[in-house]
């Protein structure tokens, strides 16, 4: 214990330099300067423990760390997480860890079954080439976009999520995360039909997904001959009607990221009433952080009864920071995205150096209703909480 004690120390010394000199007198930065030191720890510490292909996703009721590989949805996150704290950090160790990870990860360019490419592979390669610049990423990018490109359907006019045999076309809520991938890949590879396909998946989603308070659904069964929907219903949330906390999450993300890309009127006016029903709900804890189903009967009990999900904050913290600098009112999403980021920061979510099986952050819900992942540590948590604090950091101009 005490030479992890020490070690944390060491490594307080080395990020606490990182910052510049303008903002390290700043008090009220201090929350981050020591969000900072924690993830340099943990980060470097993981890295070291698990093995690349074999990516740590969350942690077992026993206290076991659950490992994703190479077919699994979020084998993607911890590579990319590696990749954004070496952005944070300035460590080049960590930028060494997270070429590894990503590397290993490379067979995925063949998996055809699954929308979730853009998780498995952007996450990872994508921020590998983004950062390095290094052409060696492409190839494999370049497989993974024409198979998530190919689960495109003109006449449903979306992404197919599954090949789930029980369903007939389904699309889920999550899949606006993917489209980035395809607007990313229709610039890097002369791609224009990428862009159209994503286009046009966004602009269903808000035609079938969405309620008149612009809470979401989880997924829409549409029939693949006709492109008509069948059913409306969740693989998610509390009941089909219920407003599941990360879903609400994905979609105002996709849809600041669409209108990012397109500068698509549509899509930012979409993003704000999606931030409108999350900010103004009125069973949104006072620390920001949701439950993780709006509509859950016992919503304001205790921690215990009605479990956080911090994955949540963080993807609704990435989607509210990226509102904050296209939309007219900007101040009013970063503020609340800084509340959260505060919250997660906080004692009651961020791990203490050398616990939590070296995650970052703690309280996050994979799947309530197949009792899995319940008020746990979760890759995708981690990732877009770095991925908050790297926003935050160019909005308020700290240097790393």
């Amino acid at each position: 214990m005490k030479k992890t004690f020490n070690l944390f120390f060491v490594v307080f010394a080395i990020t606490f330099t990182s910052f510049s000199q303008t903002n390290q007198n700043d008090p009220s930065l201090d929350w981050f300067k020591k969000t900072s030191e924690v993830i340099h720890y943990q980060l470097n510490k993981a890295a070291q423990t698990y093995k690349p292909g074999k990516n740590p996703r969350s942690v077992n009721p026993n206290g076991t760390v659950r490992l994703a590989g190479l077919t699994d949805w979020t084998t993607g996150f911890f590579p990319g997480s590696l990749w954004y704290g070496y952005e944070l950090t300035g460590d080049k160790k960590l930028a060494q860890e997270a070429q590894k990870f990503t590397l290993a990860l490379d067979s995925i360019r063949n998996i055809k079954n699954t929308h979730d490419l853009g998780f498995m592979l952007y996450c990872s390669y994508g921020n590998a080439y983004r950062i390095t610049g290094d052409k060696t990423y492409l190839p494999t990018l370049a497989d993974g976009a024409a198979n998530l490109y190919a689960r495109f359907s003109p006449k449903v006019g979306a992404i197919r999520s599954w090949d789930f045999a029980w369903w007939h076309y389904p699309v889920i809520i999550d899949n606006m995360m993917n489209l980035e991938y395809l607007y990313w890949g229709a610039n890097q590879f002369s791609k224009p039909e990428y862009a159209n396909a994503a286009n046009s998946h966004a602009l269903v989603t808000i035609k079938n997904h969405f309620r008149k308070d612009y809470s979401s659904y989880h997924l829409v069964d549409y029939d693949p001959k006709t492109g008509k929907v069948l059913r409306k219903a969740t693989h998610q949330g509390v009941t089909d009607d219920s407003a599941w906390a990360r879903g609400q999450a994905w979609g105002l993300y996709g849809y600041a990221m669409c209108y990012a890309n397109t500068k698509n009127q549509k899509f930012l006016q979409q993003a704000e009433n999606i931030a409108s029903f999350i900010m103004n709900h009125p069973r949104m804890p006072k620390d920001k952080v949701p439950v993780w189903d709006f509509d859950v009967h016992n919503a304001m009990d205790t921690d215990e009864l009605a479990p956080r999900d911090a994955s949540a904050a963080a993807v609704i913290a990435c989607g509210l920071l990226d509102l904050s600098t296209e939309a007219k009112d900007g101040k009013k999403y970063l503020d609340y995205a800084e509340e959260i980021l505060k919250s997660l920061s906080s004692e009651a979510y961020l791990a203490k150096p050398g616990e939590n099986n070296y995650f970052l952050l703690k309280h996050s819900v994979g799947a309530f209703l197949y009792n899995s992942e319940i008020d746990t540590p979760l890759d995708y948590a981690d990732y877009y909480y770095l991925e908050a604090l790297k926003k935050y950091a160019a909005i308020k101009k700290i240097t790393i």
